[in-house]
């Protein structure tokens, strides 16, 4: 029997709205056709900007954009990206495919793109390649109102204002591609590097350093240890593989069966062991929680479509997908005390995108229509729950067949996501709502007719929310009907 009990007198803290912010790596057609066309495209745009992406993004109340990786920002000259289109640096991206990148999308386009969409800007120094003068100038450029040479620079490139960057993250991935850094070396850059990462205005620069690989604790530990008070946030990556080696194939985003559909699922609640665990070694040195872990990459990452170019990591997004987002959100949502941000990869044509282009044309994915159903939770007050979970068994394997998440808005109004991990098994989940009078007056679903659907250019709208009403009163509990392989959220509110 699956059960569930909100008490909604008891809170838990806000659930920050970062939580729901995204990624952005010049990285395949994430960048170039996806957001940039340029400005004598035939397809609507805002100065070289696609007009219905950013319509598209702004209806999902995007929180914050990391830019401009990934492995990426560990090559990226911020110079080069600057300045009249005619002048500016052709450069090869080393990491994603070898392609010739034009600098045509720069740190000017980027915070203006922020600005159309209504995203804080979340910038990623580079560490791995770059030098402690390009951060520190990068800052200023970006930031500084008095006479300098960088602001005289901004103002002649066409800014007069400066802008209010929020989060920068010092380096990515230092551990890997940012230089295949040991953690003692990185602290001490990191020290080094952050000390000219300057506040020029009255808002203060929240510095995001570079965190653990997946379940690397003694990166954490190092860091925590030798340069904890000196950064805001601490980051971490983890992809969701249908295996457990990134050797090999991963496995087709759209041709899967039910065992792999299983282990995709699995392999995504390791999510929870991993906030858990890190935050057990970053509470031996901050048992108040001022650092934030920082998740700003996750999703899921499969072998790339059939004929695409391998350095572009395009795939499709089924709704397998759609669980995998669902799924991480309520763990992170149960773990706000330290999960202040996080960001999916990536924001168009990469990975767990949530648009996909074609030429002209775009579509929404499965995530996407998860995000915007999710994003109720944003800024919201986390209910303190008690979830009995029926099992879901595989293979000699089991996981909770539920996962769950509830929050108070402003308004006063409760949001229940639920989720019904089974493949094929529908199900029933009681409902004690304890300390509110409110009642279910409202549904939205997302769910598809087989594990694989996805939306595509013929058929964008196979997967798309739709109103759900399968719940009903029985005495003092709401049982719902949750179908296999579903995502629900409930709205509830209080009569008169």
């Amino acid at each position: 029997m699956n059960k569930l009990i909100v008490n909604a007198d008891i809170t838990k803290g806000i659930i920050d709205r970062n939580l729901y912010g995204h990624f952005a790596e010049h990285l395949g057609r994430c960048i170039y056709e996806g957001i940039w066309v340029g400005h004598d495209s035939p397809i609507p745009n805002v100065d070289g900007m696609r007009t219905d992406v950013i319509e598209a993004l702004r209806a999902l109340d995007i929180p914050v954009l990391r830019w401009p990786g990934g492995c990426f920002a560990d090559a990226y000259l911020w110079k080069d990206g600057i300045g009249p289109y005619e002048q500016r640096k052709r450069m090869i991206n080393i990491h994603w495919g070898g392609v010739v990148e034009n600098n045509h999308f720069g740190t000017h386009e980027f915070l203006q793109f922020c600005e159309l969409i209504g995203a804080e800007p979340y910038i990623a120094g580079n560490v791995g390649s770059g030098t402690v003068r390009e951060m520190a100038e990068w800052v200023e450029y970006m930031t500084f109102d008095g006479e300098s040479p960088m602001t005289d620079w901004r103002k002649a490139n066409g800014r007069e204002e400066p802008w209010k960057l929020k989060y920068f993250g010092v380096g990515n991935e230092n551990w890997g591609c940012g230089g295949n850094m040991r953690p003692e070396y990185y602290a001490d850059l990191y020290r080094h590097y952050a000390s000219y990462v300057r506040d020029y205005g009255p808002e203060k620069v929240y510095k995001i350093a570079c965190g653990p690989n997946s379940d690397n604790y003694e990166w954490t530990d190092v860091l925590m240890r030798q340069a904890g008070t000196m950064f805001d946030g601490l980051s971490l990556h983890y992809y969701t593989l249908p295996t457990n080696s990134w050797v090999g194939s991963k496995g087709s985003s759209t041709e899967f069966d039910e065992h792999m559909w299983f282990k995709t699922l699995k392999n995504t609640l390791y999510m929870e062991e991993l906030i858990v665990r890190h935050d057990a070694v970053m509470s031996k040195y901050d048992p108040e929680k001022r650092v934030a872990l920082i998740v700003d990459e996750w999703g899921t990452w499969y072998d790339v479509e059939p004929g695409t170019n391998p350095g572009f990591l395009y795939q499709q997004n089924t709704q397998r997908d759609a669980l995998v987002a669902a799924i991480n959100l309520n763990i992170f949502h149960q773990h706000n005390d330290r999960v202040k941000m996080a960001n999916i990869a990536q924001l168009v044509n990469v990975l767990q995108a949530v648009i996909l282009t074609e030429g002209g044309r775009m579509l929404l994915t499965p995530t996407y229509h998860i995000l915007h159903m999710y994003k109720v939770h944003q800024d919201a007050e986390r209910l303190d729950t008690v979830l009995e979970s029926s099992a879901y068994e595989m293979e000699g394997e089991s996981i909770d067949q539920i996962s769950a998440s509830a929050s108070r808005d402003a308004e006063g109004r409760i949001h229940l996501s639920l989720c019904n991990l089974h493949h094929a098994d529908a199900t029933e989940l009681r409902c004690d709502l304890r300390g509110s009078a409110a009642s279910i007056i409202s549904g939205t679903i997302i769910q598809a007719d087989t594990l694989q659907a996805h939306n595509t250019f013929t058929e964008p709208e196979r997967v798309t929310p739709a109103e759900f009403t399968a719940f009903r009163r029985e005495e003092d509990q709401w049982v719902i009907t949750l179908p296999a392989a579903s995502v629900v959220t409930l709205r509830l509110q209080e009569q008169g």
